[in-house]
């Protein structure tokens, strides 16, 4: 081999057409693995190391007359090797260089493309669900959308919603599409048992991943061989979530190996988010578009449940005058008969569900609190799960709660959501009708409330700005407007602030 092979940058082998290697350089031994020694005198199907497809050993078994060039993969090696054999009248001579680096730069090119592009389509189905979510006008037509969409997609091979039986723990499948072959089969059939991902998921409130569907015992047994059979690989399960409210979860099987990254299962748990949030949504759009609503009066006489005890502990009556929901928490205003109050503050403050507590004013008969509850409490509950809370009273070992809901509702499915963490029995139930008021009517409802001064104050503060942000005027400006001082402004200004709210809020205002 003349020196300018012997010391080329890559490896080069002259091997005779029988197969036997004459000559090889330093580089072709390096790449190897193997001496120079070593390899002349042998075959080249002994010196070159095996590949999947052995492309080297089969060129030499028949005649080769022909240029062959070529990237295989040696596993002995574990590189990427270049090959390319160039056949001339006395030998054949190999040309050998290591593309490992290059191949895999290649392949995460590639991987990062079809990420891209995943999550391009995904991207655009996500934006498909929740635009049909945004228009569903239920509870089936959410579950259909969701399945409809994840289920006849190329990116997944089937989906299923399911939400809990009514009077039980039990899942129940609300709906499904795809391909699901015999593997939903099995999924209902073991769902009583507890034993799919999904049970999980609704109890967690947090999604589950599964992948390979076949190495996770935790999947029970029947379901993993379906998946198999089925050629399934991979599965999410996301719960439909509101609040502290879990109305059910959706499970998306695809055939992919290892196909939920943490970016594709924080966009479904944003599906799960909005599906809920949808959910709750045609709950409160049945309560306000209703003829008639459905009241139920709820004894909640369980001890553990905050205001229950309070009452009993400092042996007083509490009014919850309203509710303000607030993501995970509930703010109660709660009206105190009885002294002393801070008794009261006390025993709420030693409570775990209770956040926090405010004194907002106190009297010789009582006071008001500010209290903020956790979701997991009978109030918290029953404000997640989509009805309007009217009116709840606390005393010695019981409280009474009256709710609101669209005839529409689901009634079982709200106690039993509450009395699966608490003791609660419904008291009655009735069904009235809604009172029609016109707008004018409720104006006329509104100036029979206010004061000639307040309705003046409230009308010039209006119409000069006071109310706007920036201001175009300030308390002094409108003040001298009315000639009247700035205190008495300000005083007008916040009854009658009150009694248009109280109007709105449909409390008493004794103001």
């Amino acid at each position: 081999m003349d020196e300018l092979s012997a010391n080329a940058p890559l490896g080069i082998l002259a091997v005779e057409h029988e197969g036997m290697v004459a000559e090889c350089n330093e580089e072709a031994c390096d790449l190897l693995g193997c001496a120079q020694s070593e390899v002349v005198g042998e075959d080249i199907t002994v010196v070159f190391p095996d590949s999947i497809e052995a492309t080297v050993a089969s060129s030499f078994e028949g005649q080769l007359d022909r240029e062959r060039s070529f990237e295989e993969y040696y596993p002995g090696l574990e590189r990427w090797l270049a090959v390319s054999l160039v056949p001339t009248a006395e030998q054949v001579h190999l040309y050998v260089s290591d593309v490992t680096d290059s191949y895999r730069a290649k392949r995460r090119t590639e991987r990062i493309r079809d990420d891209l592009n995943r999550v391009t389509i995904l991207n655009e189905l996500i934006s498909d669900v929740l635009a049909d979510l945004v228009d569903a006008a239920g509870r089936e037509e959410i579950a259909d959308t969701i399945c409809r969409r994840l289920g006849e997609t190329d990116l997944y091979e089937f989906a299923w919603v399911g939400e809990r039986e009514l009077g039980g723990d039990d899942l129940v499948v609300r709906a499904a599409a795809g391909r699901s072959g015999r593997t939903l089969e099995e999924i209902e059939r073991c769902l009583a048992d507890s034993t799919v991902p999904e049970h999980r998921a609704i109890d967690s409130g947090t999604s589950v991943v599964i992948q390979p569907i076949g190495d996770d015992e935790r999947v029970a047994e029947p379901i993993r061989r379906a998946a198999f059979a089925d050629g399934l690989q991979s599965l999410l399960a996301i719960p439909l979530t509101y609040g502290s409210s879990v109305y059910g979860v959706v499970g998306v099987y695809t055939a992919e190996q290892d196909a939920f990254s943490e970016r594709e299962r924080a966009s479904f748990e944003t599906v799960g988010e909005m599906a809920g949030f949808a959910i709750n949504a045609t709950r409160h759009r049945n309560l306000l578009l209703s003829d008639t609503v459905v009241e139920l009066d709820l004894d909640i006489s369980d001890p553990d449940a905050p205001f229950v005890r309070a009452a009993t502990d400092a042996d007083l009556i509490l009014t919850v005058e309203g509710v303000v929901p607030q993501g995970e928490k509930l703010l109660c205003y709660v009206a105190v008969e009885g002294s002393p109050v801070d008794s009261v503050s006390h025993s709420l403050q030693s409570h775990p569900s209770v956040q926090q507590t405010r004194l907002i004013g106190e009297h010789e008969t009582g006071g008001m609190f500010e209290v903020t509850l956790g979701a997991r409490t009978p109030l918290g509950l029953l404000a997640a799960s989509g009805v309007t809370i009217s009116a709840a009273d606390y005393r010695v070992g019981e409280g009474t709660v009256t709710i609101e809901c669209s005839p529409a509702e689901n009634v079982r499915r709200i106690i039993d959501a509450v009395s699966r963490e608490y003791e609660l029995t419904v008291l009655a139930k009735r069904e009235r009708e809604r009172d029609v008021t016109t707008a004018g009517e409720f104006r006329d409802a509104l100036r029979e409330e206010l004061t000639d001064r307040q309705e003046n104050a409230l009308r010039t503060a209006f119409f000069a700005d006071y109310f706007e942000s920036p201001r175009g005027s300030n308390a002094q400006e409108v003040a001298e407007a009315l000639d009247i001082t700035g205190p008495t402004l300000l005083h007008h200004l916040r009854a009658g602030q009150r009694k248009l709210l109280a109007e709105f809020f449909d409390v008493t205002d004794d103001s």
